[in-house]
């Protein structure tokens, strides 16, 4: 076809460009390419007629069966455009077509009643309380309350459009389908030009099924999200949770308003049981408050004694605590954030926070493993100059770098992320990273560097530790069971190794290690305070020594504290490591009290 005339009307050139789409199936990529252009050019302008925007939905009704995918995000937009310019003076304008059907309806922002718009085909619509025919979509009476004065007046119409399955093939195409298919139309509601999410009462969209869902599977609830696959757009499943399911017909509930469909989940991913969340979530809730109690004490303990606090061990201990802390009580608050989507950035900003502190976790595991292995292993001929501050820059900097980059790439990686819907309606809501790629990079990958190399130096300094102890024959003759399953623990605690649960948290022991990873992990704070506060023996002397009274009060120089000091004394003069040896408490923060004297001293204190 030639391209239109600038000097015909508008109507004149949408007729000739409908005609042109009569047999779009004879058409090449670059004719279809050059019809999409113009009708762009003439849904450009401030305002559309009511004949121009008749036109130009049969016109896309036509190109929907291009088989041309490029221009799949183009349509789109033009539909939006006609919805949004279009002059109309009745109450409600409909614009019908064999495969697209668009409704717009005029609308008062600032007192907003309830409207339901219904579809039995693109050639019956009705906008009215009416749930029936192919679809249906219900706008809550409180849909514009979140919004300012200002957007409120901007709210003057609801466009409703329809898509029918079957007539569209290349437009909605998700590469990340995979075995996923659409089982229904697509139907989808905007007001004016604003964005609207974060609902307090949620949008109910009814779509009938083209097919039934067959038995063991499960229909999911997805809006079309033009800003995925770098703007060309995929389902997006975010806000949105299944609220019940036939073989005929599936009710879907959505904070947000865009384009609806229903996709038929073919990797049978189970929906999480209610009872088995609550479950969960009561668990994790009390373990990460425990943990938070138990981390502040932990940290006030070694900063409150100075002898504690001297060494290395003790030092990075201090960091690994406050970061743990820091992570548990913004992970507390988090959900409870996730409640106010409208105030700007607190949802991006809570997220953000959460994903540092997380970082700062695992780095500080990280290096509690790298002074293990200096301290136990390279023993000899070990300096590193400023070694505190080293440590501290990669602590606290490396994921500092990795967050500010992931925002910096996109602010958007951040938000309001639903992560489970359940069948009775309901759905949780969690301030965290929205993008999947994002996730795995920058957590997951993360995480699995940090464990891989905790994991070898867990069995480099066990090895190392039992070979210590066979050459100290005073250690050997007074070792137990229990002070071995104790120093392991204490390790194990400290380098994070139980978050390795998670990767078994699939397939049929899903549940099992997600209550494992869910219980070692929120009491990690709690665990850390056993360890290497309650069962050390020299923190347990600075306790009695200055918090206790009466007969529990110890004296500073008293004869227990002498008989300990002996004790410790002799233990290194036995070692095979005298000449770089301290006293026990220099290696307090990673082994268990009953542990032979062992190297510290690879930094300046």
């Amino acid at each position: 076809p030639e391209p239109i005339s600038s000097a015909m009307s508008n109507e004149a050139a949408a007729g000739l460009l409908l005609q042109q789409t009569g047999d779009v199936s004879r058409l090449n990529s670059s004719q279809v390419e050059q019809l999409v252009s113009d009708l762009e050019g003439l849904v450009a302008g401030p305002r559309i007629s009511v004949a121009l925007g008749n036109l130009s939905v049969h016109i896309v009704s036509n190109l929907l069966g291009a088989s041309e995918s490029d221009v799949a995000p183009r349509i789109v937009r033009i539909v939006d455009a006609v919805g949004l310019k279009l002059v109309f003076d009745a109450d409600v304008e409909e614009l019908l077509s064999d495969s697209l059907a668009l409704s717009i309806k005029a609308v008062d922002g600032a007192n907003f009643r309830e409207t339901t718009f219904s579809i039995a085909d693109p050639q019956n619509v009705l906008v009215r309380n009416t749930y029936r025919y192919q679809g249906s979509i219900r706008l809550p009476p409180s849909l514009t309350q979140a919004l300012t004065s200002e957007q409120q007046s901007q709210a003057s119409r609801v466009q409703f459009n329809f898509y029918q399955k079957g007539t569209c093939p290349s437009l909605f195409q998700d590469p990340h389908l995979g075995t996923r298919r659409l089982i229904s139309g697509i139907l989808g509601a905007s007001v004016a030009n604003l964005s609207i999410h974060g609902l307090e009462e949620n949008v109910t969209v009814n779509l009938r099924n083209t097919e039934p869902v067959p038995e063991n599977y499960s229909a999911i609830c997805v809006f079309w999200d033009i800003a995925m696959n770098n703007g060309t757009g995929g389902w997006n499943s975010d806000g949105c949770f299944l609220q019940n399911s036939t073989d005929s017909e599936t009710i879907c509930s959505c904070n947000h308003l865009t384009s609806f469909a229903i996709l038929l989940d073919l990797d049978r991913e189970p929906i999480m049981d209610r009872l088995q969340a609550n479950i969960l979530t009561f668990i994790t809730y009390i373990g990460c408050g425990l943990s938070a109690i138990f981390l502040s004490l932990t940290l006030l303990t070694y900063l409150a004694f100075e002898k504690l606090r001297k060494d290395m061990p003790s030092k990075i201990l201090i960091q690994l605590c406050l970061a743990l802390l820091l992570l548990n009580l913004v992970f507390l608050v988090d959900s409870w954030l996730s409640l106010y989507p409208s105030v700007p950035g607190l949802c991006l900003s809570t997220a953000w926070f959460l994903h540092y502190f997380l970082l700062a976790s695992f780095t500080w595991m990280g290096l509690e493993a790298v002074h293990m292995y200096l301290a136990l292993v390279k023993v000899f001929n070990t300096y590193v100059s400023h070694y505190m501050l080293k440590f501290s820059l990669v602590g606290w900097g490396v994921p500092m770098v990795v967050v500010v980059i992931v925002i910096a790439v996109d602010s958007e990686n951040y938000g309001l992320v639903t992560y489970a819907k359940y069948h009775d309606g309901t759905s949780d809501d969690f301030c965290w990273l929205r993008n999947d790629i994002v996730f795995y990079v920058a957590v997951v990958a993360y995480f699995c560097v940090i464990f891989l190399f905790n994991s070898i130096m867990f069995v480099v300094v066990m090895v190392q530790l039992a070979r210590i102890l066979r050459q100290n024959p005073h250690s050997e003759q007074h070792r137990s069971s229990l002070q071995d399953v104790r120093r392991v623990a204490g390790v194990t605690v400290l380098l994070g190794l139980t978050w390795g649960f998670a990767f078994f948290s699939w397939g049929p022991v899903n549940l099992a290690f997600m209550y494992l990873f869910t219980i070692f992990n929120t009491l990690q704070g709690f665990f850390i305070f056993l360890f290497h506060c309650m069962v050390k023996e020299n923190v347990r002397r600075q306790w009695r020594t200055s918090l206790c009274c009466g007969k529990l009060r110890l004296a500073e120089n008293s004869d227990w504290s002498r008989t300990a000091t002996q004790k410790t004394k002799k233990k290194s003069s036995v070692s095979g490591v005298t000449s770089l040896s301290s006293s026990e408490s220099n290696n307090s923060s990673f082994l268990a009290r009953d542990s032979p004297e062992l190297p510290n001293g690879i930094g300046e204190p």
